[in-house]
């Protein structure tokens, strides 16, 4: 799944603007300290953000990132404290480094 993720966050970058709690929760669920459950209500929240038909699909100007925006929320919401200052700080520098790649490019 990692091919796919990266590929739809760089799609994404600059247009959605949860892309930075997606990738932080893509931190989380790569930690080992997380527990298994966070990870995978945290799975299940990125899975639905790659997969491109969903409730609402992604082409949708608008509406797209509409449910996916919905289900980052309601998992973070329930699991959300699990997400440390560690996670958002690595998908800062990720994303940071992804879109001076994207300016070059």
């Amino acid at each position: 799944m990692a091919p796919g993720f990266w590929r739809k966050v760089r799609a994404t970058l600059g247009k959605v603007p949860f892309t930075e709690d997606v990738v932080a929760a893509w931190y989380c669920v790569r930690d080992p300290a997380t527990p298994g459950h966070v990870r995978a209500v945290l799975l299940g929240a990125i899975v639905y953000f790659v997969v491109p038909t969903d409730m609402i699909p992604d082409f949708f100007a608008g509406l797209g990132f509409t449910d996916d925006a919905a289900v980052l929320a309601a998992a973070l919401s329930t699991i959300g404290r699990h997400l440390t200052a560690a996670h958002r700080d690595q998908a800062r520098r990720v994303l940071a480094t992804d879109a001076k790649e994207q300016d070059v490019a």
